[in-house]
Formats: structure tokens, sequence, C-alpha cells
């Protein structure tokens, strides 16, 4: 009787967790762009795309983020990928925060202020993903393709479905006019195993996301 009378108490805690994870994961991802891009040494693929078309288009990094967003989203139907909670706030929120924390960010000046807002701007973005990813409420519109074509194409693994994306938006981004650089090397070769290192603080045990059915996240 006891155990059935504090579960809601029990259910609403760990659904306040979660939540403020997932938002404080998205607003720190959000900043982390922002440092690497002020680095000015070097972004992730998606955001080399990201700037080059940023610059092509005179709309703000943020906007593009947002806005390439959605054409992504659609791409979910067809492989029967359903969005969660998260997917439509990883969406909105960092665009947004990538856009203010640029408006303030000073751009690095000199070597050694360059190198220490990449090196910010990874080790945040490793903490980031390992809160939005442990929170458990869906992966974010580019990793839920990836997961999607893995999901609806079988015999395509992940390391090349993954890395096809990858390197097509690069490609992209860098005939636009996006930056790449040793940023963009140490950016592939670091996050993974910071991420691995910071995952075990942040993720929440799948039996208490409660009531929850949430999509993997590779």
């Amino acid at each position: 009787m006891t155990k059935r009378s504090n579960h809601p108490a029990t259910a609403d805690r760990r659904l306040f967790r979660r939540t403020s994870q997932l938002f404080a994961g998205l607003i720190l991802y959000g900043i982390s762009m922002a440092f690497m891009v002020e680095s000015g040494l070097g972004l992730t693929s998606w955001d080399v795309f990201h700037q080059g078309v940023s610059k092509a288009t005179g709309l703000s990094f943020g906007w593009v983020v947002i806005l390439t967003g959605i054409p992504i989203l659609l791409l979910w139907i067809p492989l029967r990928q359903r969005p969660g909670f998260g997917t439509i706030a990883n969406l909105i929120v960092i665009g947004f925060v990538v856009d203010a924390a640029l408006a303030v960010l000073s751009p690095g000046e000199g070597l050694a202020i360059r190198i220490t807002y990449l090196v910010v701007g990874i080790v945040l973005n490793a903490i980031a993903t390992a809160m939005y990813i442990g929170a458990h409420f869906g992966p974010g519109p580019r990793d839920g393709l990836m997961t999607g074509l893995v999901n609806r194409f079988p015999r395509l693994s992940i390391r090349l479905v993954r890395t096809s994306i990858e390197v097509l938006v690069l490609a992209i981004g860098f005939l636009l006019g996006g930056t790449v650089g040793i940023g963009t090397v140490a950016y592939a070769l670091g996050i993974g195993p910071l991420v691995q290192i910071f995952m075990p603080l942040f993720a929440v045990r799948r039996r208490e996301a409660v009531g929850q059915v949430v999509p993997a996240v590779a």
C-alpha cells in the first residue's frame, strides 16, 4: 500500500528530472555550437552544412538549424519513424539558443582563445548529448533520420548510413562556405568517447521512464 501511494509522486519527480535534463541539455547543446562557430577552427559535419546554408541564404545560423530540421522530420514519415517530445524540443530550442549565444559570445581572438573555444565547445557538446539522450524523450531530427533509415533498411549498417549522411552534408556545407578544419576532425574523433564518459551520469534507467515509449538513439 505504501509503494502504491508514493508512486504518483515518485513518477512526477522522475518526469521533472527528465524534462529538466532534456531542456538543460538542449540549451547546452546550442551554447556548445556557438563556441565551435566562434573558434573558427572547424565545425561538426551538420554545422558545416548549417553554416554554409546560412552564408548562402543570409539566414541566421539558428534559423537554418530550425528550418532544415523540418524537411528532415518529413523524411521520417516514409521511414515510419515517430517523433518524441524531445524531437520537437530539439528542433526548436537549439536553433534559438545558438543564435542567442552567438549574439553575446565574442569571436575567438588569438590561437589560444580559439583552441579554448573549440575544446569547451566539444566538451559541452558531449555533456549536452548525454543529457538529452539520457532523458529518453526521443532522438533529434538528424539522429532519427539515421536510425529510421537503418530500421527501414536492415541490410544497411548504422556505420554506413551515418558515415554517408555525415560525408554528404559536410561536402555540401563546405561547397557553400562552411568552416572545415582541425575542429571537424577533433569533434569526429572525440565526441564518441566523451559521450560514453558522461552518459552514466545522466542516463535515466528505462524503468524510470514511466509510461514512455522512446525510440533508441545511437
